[in-house]
């Protein structure tokens, strides 16, 4: 089943995951996901990247490639702003803490400014599927602080 997150575009869905005797088994992303407007029937590129404790990579969005984010192993608190000024829910930020304790894919729509920091002690292995495959000549990015103003996100720790 697949939710709506607040900013308009953004989705999730939680991961099944099948156990047996030899281990487990999670789809990510199946061509038939529906995902209403983001299409991830075509191929672009999957990859893999693992961060270090601690480690923030924010901020940056896109304009033709659209993502979609899994944590296979450790915890993240993924951080998307809503800079479409064309969008009903322009200036939202939304958190979201996946990973271990949260088995979901995030699906982040072109435009949509997102980053993340690795949480816990242990490393963090994302892997993210896009539509469009990276091209180094011309890279689909465009980079905005992790500390930028207009977000204003404050990343430190708070007891609660």
């Amino acid at each position: 089943m697949v939710h709506e997150g607040k900013i308009q575009g953004v989705k999730w869905k939680e991961l099944r995951v099948h156990t047996d005797d030899r281990g487990f088994l999670t789809e990510l992303l199946r061509a038939d996901d529906e995902f209403f407007g983001v299409e991830f029937a075509g191929f672009g590129q999957t990859t893999l990247t693992m961060s270090y404790p601690g480690v923030i990579k924010a901020f940056h969005w896109h304009h033709h490639q659209d993502d979609a984010w899994v944590v296979v192993k450790g915890m993240i608190q993924a951080v998307l702003y809503d800079q479409r000024k064309d969008s009903p829910t322009y200036g939202i930020t939304e958190t979201y803490c996946m990973g271990d304790q949260w088995r979901i894919l995030l699906v982040i729509p072109r435009g949509v400014v997102h980053g993340y920091r690795v949480l816990g002690n242990e490393p963090a292995w994302v892997v993210y599927h896009t539509t469009v495959p990276y091209n180094p000549d011309c890279p689909d990015e465009e980079r905005v602080p992790y500390d930028d103003p207009t977000i204003g996100f404050d990343w430190t720790i708070r007891p609660r």
